[in-house]
């Protein structure tokens, strides 16, 4: 039993006061279905049950990691520890692992992967294909059902359990005359959201969108709209690159003594929100500490950064241990009907592709549309747009949006390192004048 283990790790704890000790302990599972070519390629069902630990002598630290892992396989390492860690240099910023004992519900979860079985799945994809092919379009995506159970220990007396437990449906339909891909996506964890028959609606409006020409656009500032994904993608780029401790730290994010400033428009308001009911909940920041909803940006102005731990120890600041995992824009007044008919030249955007920064402190960065680019002519989509590269700054975007959707969308977003890591973000469609197309790719 997990739980089990967890009580042997304090007592390692206690049998080591000489250090800092720092346990997460996971459990992590996964259901997994892939469909290729309208057809259910595979699925796998995956059980892991891992350790990371770091041990503190003052300001030297050292890690080790255990799969599987054991009281006898910590202790060995443990072990091991005690003749390596003194050797090692320290770190003159590190001053504490996590006090905060607070804790929250952690209610135990129903599990995605037994409310949704092969067979539901396998059904719910086929209602996708048979819709598809009248339009002669092949299925392809996965369908991911995750649960996750950690705990956290350490020599502070932090004690905490949580679990996650998200999923991950994400479908493309490729045209057999054309190439052109359109997608539909959902995430989150509450499955029973997941409304299939609305996705296979507006799927099948978007695979008739995409059997139009395809024509080139030139390099240009252009009014576009972007979907959900895309707007979802540039703000999680900027959580990570320009919101957290490690940014002020760098001096790498421009943002650093604007607290309370407006700095954006005005129509733009974020916030990380472990608690929305649409999003992959998180009680405890990966350190342990007890999370809240934390404004970002209200208003266009700049609320918080993101801080852990250790760099609110070294930079003085108060920790709120969010980290932009769950990440909620809050809607417009706009529709998205509306948001098309009042653009006379413009692309609508509904995905983005291999995007990387050129310059992170000035939020500048390149990447490619994908899924479905479409040209906006008088207030209509008309044609597919070869798929561009564009080169733009998140802070030009968010300065320049004219309008924003009524309602929200719920997608996800994954790592695909280790194991396989779920998010989710809510997010409206957004309307930005003067988005900078750099090229075309001259391909769908």
């Amino acid at each position: 039993m997990l739980a089990d283990l967890k009580e042997k790790l304090k007592v390692v704890i206690k049998d080591y006061p000489q250090f800092k000790i720092d346990f997460k302990l996971r459990k992590w599972e996964t259901d997994f279905l892939r469909f290729f070519h309208s057809q259910t390629n595979y699925n796998i069902s995956k059980e892991v049950i891992e350790l990371f630990a770091t041990v503190y002598s003052g300001q030297k630290n050292y890690s080790f990691y255990i799969n599987a892992p054991t009281e006898e396989l910590v202790r060995e390492r443990m072990n091991d520890t005690v003749k390596i860690i003194d050797k090692l240099p320290g770190d003159p910023h590190f001053k504490d692992i996590e006090k905060d004992i607070r804790k929250g519900a952690e209610k135990p979860k129903e599990r995605n992967i037994d409310k949704m079985p092969l067979s539901q799945k396998v059904e719910i994809l086929s209602k996708f294909a048979k819709a598809l092919q009248p339009l002669n379009f092949e299925v392809y995506g996965t369908f991911i059902c995750n649960h996750v159970t950690s705990y956290i220990v350490n020599s502070n007396g932090v004690d905490k359990m949580s679990e996650a437990n998200p999923c991950y449906f994400e479908v493309k339909a490729v045209s057999n005359e054309n190439q052109v891909t359109v997608l539909e996506c959902f995430g989150g964890e509450d499955i029973q959201k997941i409304a299939a028959n609305k996705m296979i609606d507006s799927l099948v409006e978007k695979a008739k969108l995409a059997k139009n020409d395809i024509v080139d656009v030139e390099a240009g500032e252009y009014e576009v709209i972007l979907a959900p994904r895309c707007i979802g993608d540039l703000l999680s780029m900027y959580a990570w690159s320009s919101l957290q401790g490690y940014a002020i730290d760098r001096e790498d994010t421009d943002l650093i003594g604007k607290e309370g400033t407006a700095v954006y428009s005005s129509y733009f308001t974020l916030t990380d929100s472990p608690s929305h009911p649409d999003v992959v909940n998180s009680e405890y920041s990966s350190e342990g500490y007890l999370l809240q909803d934390l404004p970002i940006f209200e208003e266009g102005v700049f609320k918080n950064f993101l801080v852990d731990n250790y760099y609110a120890n070294k930079l003085d600041m108060k920790e709120n241990g969010n980290s932009g995992a769950c990440l909620v824009m809050k809607t417009g007044d706009s529709c998205l009907p509306d948001m098309i008919k009042s653009i006379k030249k413009g692309l609508y955007i509904s995905s983005l592709h291999y995007v990387n920064f050129i310059n992170p402190k000035e939020t500048s960065l390149t990447g490619l549309t994908r899924d479905g680019t479409f040209l906006i002519e008088n207030g209509q989509i008309t044609k597919v747009v070869n798929n561009l590269r564009f080169t733009e700054k998140i802070s030009s975007v968010l300065n320049h949006l004219t309008a924003i959707e009524n309602k929200a969308f719920t997608f996800p977003q994954s790592e695909n390192y280790h194991t396989f890591s779920i998010s989710a973000c809510s997010m409206p469609h957004v309307k930005v004048d003067g988005f900078k197309i750099s090229s075309s790719t001259k391909t769908v």
